[in-house]
């Protein structure tokens, strides 16, 4: 019989994912799901965005240059320049998503078994980009009970090697909602700039920043050009996850020209997706302001009713829409696989995501979950009332 790869064997299973056979199962059994474990936003897509497509008279579906529309690239620069990120269009080169983007980044940096170090827990994908790039995620570990903040400069030194290629955060944070500080951003410059590593900086998130907090991005910092790359996506700023666009930008020359040969070996980025995410360039900031208001209260919600339940600890986001909570379980993985399979109330469960699988380090995180606040506050007042009910049976049983 032929033989599977071993870097498909190393493939990590994403935790966000793989309980939905239990989820299907429980729906099935006619069972409502309160899903608080994906990160897919319910507000609508800008109309704007949907009308470019629905309205286009294209006759010839045809390939896009290889760094994305000419046209679209230049206005996300304007849409950057806005953000005081002062980028050309030739400094951008659109990605079929996020995950592209990060794959291109991984692929020009990092050779087979070269280091990037990650605080984590980390968006869970890292670890599938690493291993599909040969790359190896050195992980960090930011502690709950400082809210996931960045973890102490000295930690970062001890784990630099010359296999180090790079440093790569998450700007708010999945799956912590930490929003970096000015400060923190800064002690990253200066600690690649002494070790001439790469800073990669996932910033999907930027607008999603409560409490008057700014999002202040790596591509902000003076004298940071050579080593900066950020990564962007239009998934969930217009609530546009199934786009799959997104982008990667550098200043750094050689860096650009090298992801340039990975975005011409998969030919060009979707057509139609571009067209509606250029138009979204076009979304007044009202927009933005009552998607804002609307997550604030939803987080206000949900951390509060956490915070209620005997035995749970949640560390309070400032950015992005998830959350970290500490459960009173042993094992939140087979807790979240019980509410699938096992548990009801009012025919009624939740499913949530075991945290276990954003952190890399063996063993850790185990009695945590990633929440997502997604869903409209009626439907987390409800969730959480399921999730207090749950823990006393599943703690009794």
């Amino acid at each position: 019989m032929p033989k599977i790869s071993k870097k498909g064997q190393a493939m990590p299973e994403s935790p966000i994912r793989k309980l939905v056979p239990f989820a299907e199962a429980a729906m099935k059994d006619g069972r409502t799901i309160y899903q608080l474990n994906i990160g897919q936003p319910d507000i609508k897509t800008p109309a704007k965005a949907l009308a470019a497509v629905k309205n286009n008279d294209i006759e010839v579906l045809s390939y896009s240059h290889s760094a994305g529309f000419e046209s679209y690239r230049d206005k996300l620069a304007q849409y950057y320049k806005k953000h005081q990120i002062d980028l050309t269009k030739d400094e951008i080169i659109i990605t079929t998503g996020g995950s592209e983007a990060l794959l291109f980044a991984m692929g020009t940096i990092a050779d087979v078994d070269d280091e990037i170090i990650i605080p984590e827990p980390f968006y869970a994908n890292y670890n599938g980009f690493a291993t599909s790039s040969g790359a190896k995620v050195v992980p960090v570990k930011a502690k709950f009970e400082d809210g996931f903040a960045l973890p102490p400069i000295a930690e970062f030194e001890k784990l630099i090697t010359p296999k180090t290629k790079a440093i790569l955060i998450c700007n708010p944070g999945n799956p912590t909602g930490y929003l970096y500080t000015k400060e923190e951003i800064e002690q990253l410059a200066e600690i690649v700039k002494k070790h001439d590593l790469f800073l990669v900086a996932d910033e999907v998130y930027r607008e999603f920043a409560y409490e008057g907090a700014q999002h202040y991005s790596i591509m902000e910092v003076e004298g940071l050009d050579q080593h900066a790359v950020m990564i962007d996506s239009v998934s969930k700023r217009y609530s546009m996850c199934g786009a799959r666009i997104g982008c990667v930008a550098s200043k750094n020359k050689e860096f650009m020209a090298t992801a340039m040969k990975f975005a011409q070996a998969r030919l060009s980025p979707p057509t139609f997706a571009q067209i509606a995410s250029e138009a979204a360039l076009e979304t007044p900031q009202e927009y933005f302001d009552d998607v804002i208001e609307e997550y604030t209260s939803r987080r206000n919600t949900l951390i509060s009713g956490l915070e209620a339940i005997e035995g749970v600890k949640v560390a309070k986001p400032m950015g992005a829409f998830y959350c970290i909570a500490e459960l009173p379980v042993e094992d939140a993985e087979d807790f979240a696989k019980w509410l699938l399979d096992s548990f009801e109330h009012n025919n009624e469960t939740v499913m949530v995501a075991p945290a276990a699988g954003f952190y890399s380090t063996p063993d850790t995180g185990k009695n945590q979950v990633r929440i997502a606040y997604v869903l409209k506050e009626q439907d987390l007042v409800r969730a959480v009332e399921i999730l207090k009910e749950a823990l006393k049976q599943y703690k009794a049983g």
